[in-house]
This record gives C-alpha cells, structure tokens and sequence, in this order.
C-alpha cells in the first residue's frame, strides 16, 4: 500500500474532484499543525465561541500563536463531531478545551509548546 492510500485510510487526505487529485481533511490539517497553532471549531451566534476567541486572543498575542477558525455548519462531518460541543479549542494536534475555555491553563499549555 502506498502512502497516499496509507493517509486516505487514515482519514488525513480523501480523493479530489478529478482522478488521481486529494484534498487534506481537517484530521490531516491537524496532524500537521504546528505546536503554536491553535483550531478553533465553532458555529456563528454561539456566545459561548465568542467568549473564548475574546479569552484567546491576549493569549495568542502574548505567544505567537496562530488561530484558525473553523465553522462547523459547514462541514456536515465536522457538524456531527462537534454539534453539542463547541466551542472545542486544539493546541496542535491536541484537543485542550470544549465548552469554556480556562485561560489560565491554556496559556500554560501554549507555554509549555512554545519550548
């Protein structure tokens, strides 16, 4: 098996709109992410997701880090993984927080992967 069978078994890559193309999913994109990048997957109107973006960004400035946000109502996979949970908060390729977000903790946790 080759790798890119190995990755689209994995669920990191899915075959492309033409023959022989592949598009990273989001589980790929997370396998790469460095340890200063920070996904937040969130759905517009959750004040619950604003909370926590107003909590991160001091936090992301403070350490270079880098948000991407993502919103699950648009991604029908993502919406089913995520659909009670958001806001959920990776650090990398680790989950750190669902729900609320502990500031506190998460800068520790930004810290200690900046080393």
């Amino acid at each position: 098996m080759g790798v890119v069978e190995q990755l689209v078994e994995r669920g990191w890559l899915r075959p492309g709109p033409t023959a022989g193309t592949y598009a990273r999913t989001e589980e790929g994109r997370l396998q790469i992410a460095g340890p200063r990048d920070v996904t937040i997957y969130s759905r517009p109107g959750c004040h619950l997701c604003e909370e926590a973006k107003i909590q991160l960004a001091p936090l992301l400035q403070e350490c270079g880090a880098r948000l991407t946000e993502i919103n699950i109502d648009e991604d029908p996979h993502l919406r089913a993984l995520y659909d009670y949970d958001v806001p959920v908060i990776f650090l990398g390729a680790r989950k750190a927080a669902k729900h609320r977000l502990d500031p506190a903790q998460f800068r520790r946790q930004l810290l200690d992967n900046s080393r």
